[in-house]
């Protein structure tokens, strides 16, 4: 009996066809005739196999191509045979897919909505496949999805697979997905690497979600999990800026109980939590623990003290401090020294000053902007106009690096010296590239209203150069002050027109 190949309106080429018909009639012919011979049979088996190995080398060459749509009609060619096609033959194309690398999600969903219709139950392979195509595009909320629906089918996904999400998340502002991701992987029993871990609680911390942090790493705890101080300074740390020094103590006890120990950096997120409260009496508890587990303060943990003493005026403590330091073998370093500069120059504490500033020299340390800037401050506070502006016109002659806050402060001291035509010049002149900010400009016409200059600061209103932002609120109050002091009606009006024209509001009903 003559048995005769159904005809197919696949766009195939022609020998595609001819084989597929061969093939079909010799299956045909073997499943329907009994009395074939060896030699028949044998022929119509390699033809067969041959049908199907042409079939899946063009599925391949398809997807490789980023033709999708063509390379699923090619495997449809394969259903007249027995298995086919198989689970393997669609991971073979998601695989051929990718290396295409012109990836797109719908045609992922479209392969796997294709082999669910066709009765075929996706392998983890097959979810690997998926979700590493979702992955290289970056569509990384799918990419959990499909770690979530692997999970639902009875698979496990690999640490590694797992791990790449995490470390993709990292770089991306989903916290949500992110740690739903690491919870994953803790119910699996995966532990994150150190590094990871530190970078989440850094990422969760920063943005506040501090308990969300100190769950995910009790999770971990409770499985056993042992990492290093690196891990959870962090958290540490952001609970003592919260103002929660105290709930970070009990926390680090708890650590303590598990074996962990902790380091300089632990103990100095206490001594900064401790003495921004001023919480003095803990704070020196903190720093006696320290030498005693042999755990010794370092610059920072110094100098953190340092500053919240003189914060609270207590400069007698911080110099104390300071000597402290020393003995231990640290070297205070110029940031150190510039925050007990400026309190003492807040105490008018000038002999101190003089020593402390020898003693810079000594250490062969160069005083920067923020050394002069602290000197100068004091000073002008002091009401010592003159002695501020010479050391300022000493800072400014020498040039290099000076901070535009250093040249700030010497304009205002020529101002409060009735002196503002001169720092006037100093803004004109752009010596060694100083470029004034809106405080300079503000600085020179409440300079000029003092001296009743009011006319020219008009005028330097329109002429200045001023940079984004202004001129400000600042600038026209200072102007309609001194209007207002000489009963100039038409300058108050001249004031107020502008301001509308800088769309700038009164502050003042």
């Amino acid at each position: 009996m003559l048995c005769y190949a159904h005809r197919t309106t696949h766009p195939l080429n022609q020998i595609l066809k001819r084989r597929c018909f061969y093939a079909c009639h010799f299956v045909s012919c073997a499943l329907n005739t009994v009395e074939f011979t060896e030699e028949n049979s044998n022929s119509a088996s390699a033809s067969h196999c041959y049908v199907l190995v042409e079939l899946h080398r063009k599925m391949r060459i398809h997807a490789k191509s980023g033709c999708v749509g063509k390379a699923l009609e090619t495997l449809n060619y394969m259903a007249y045979a027995t298995g086919k096609p198989s689970v393997k033959d669609y991971n073979a194309l998601l695989y051929c897919y990718l290396k295409s690398q012109k990836v797109v999600v719908n045609e992922l969903i479209r392969v796997y909505l294709h082999m669910k219709r066709v009765g075929l139950r996706p392998e983890a392979l097959t979810y690997s496949a998926i979700f590493n195509g979702l992955v290289s595009i970056g569509c990384l909320q799918d990419a959990l999805l499909v770690v979530k629906e692997m999970c639902r089918s009875g698979y496990k996904p690999s640490f590694n697979t797992l791990s790449k999400l995490v470390k993709r998340l990292l770089k991306s502002e989903s916290l949500v997905d992110l740690c739903q991701v690491v919870r994953l992987m803790i119910g699996l029993n995966y532990f994150p690497s150190e590094p990871m871990l530190n970078s989440l609680i850094l990422k969760l911390t920063r943005v506040e979600l501090i308990h969300e942090a100190c769950c995910i790493l009790n999770s971990l705890l409770y499985k056993g999990y042992f990492c290093s101080a690196f891990v959870y300074n962090p958290l540490l740390w952001a609970l003592c800026k919260k103002g929660d020094s105290h709930i970070a103590l009990s926390f680090l006890c708890y650590l303590k109980k598990r074996g962990f120990l902790p380091n300089v950096c632990s103990y100095t997120a206490f001594v900064y939590g401790f003495s921004k409260d001023g919480s003095w009496n803990e704070v020196f508890r903190v720093l006696d623990e320290m030498k005693g587990t042999g755990c010794k303060p370092n610059v920072i943990t110094y100098t953190i003290v340092v500053k919240y003493l003189c914060d609270d005026g207590r400069i007698e403590e911080a110099l104390d401090m300071l000597d402290e330091m020393q003995k231990e073998g640290f070297d205070p370093d110029l940031v150190t020294y510039n925050i007990i500069i400026r309190e003492l120059c807040n105490q008018n504490m000038m002999g101190e000053i003089e020593d402390l500033v020898s003693l810079i020299d000594q250490k062969g340390l160069s005083p920067d902007s923020y050394t002069f800037t602290a000197l100068a401050g004091g000073i002008l506070k002091r009401r010592k106009l003159a002695s501020a502006s010479k050391l300022l016109l000493h800072v400014v002659s020498r040039g290099n690096n000076v901070d535009v806050a250093v040249y700030n402060v010497y304009i205002h001291s020529l101002c409060l010296q009735s002196s503002s035509r001169k720092a006037l010049s100093l803004i004109e002149s752009n010596d060694r590239g100083f470029i004034p900010d809106i405080i300079s400009y503000n600085t020179i016409l409440s300079g000029l209203c003092m001296e009743s200059n009011i006319d020219i600061a008009l005028k330097l209103l329109d002429k200045f150069d001023w940079p984004a932002g202004g001129p400000d609120i600042v600038s026209f109050n200072t102007l309609l002050c001194a209007a207002c002091k000489q009963g100039n009606s038409s300058m108050v009006q001249w004031v107020l027109d502008h301001m509308e024209y800088e769309g700038i509001k009164p502050n003042v009903p």
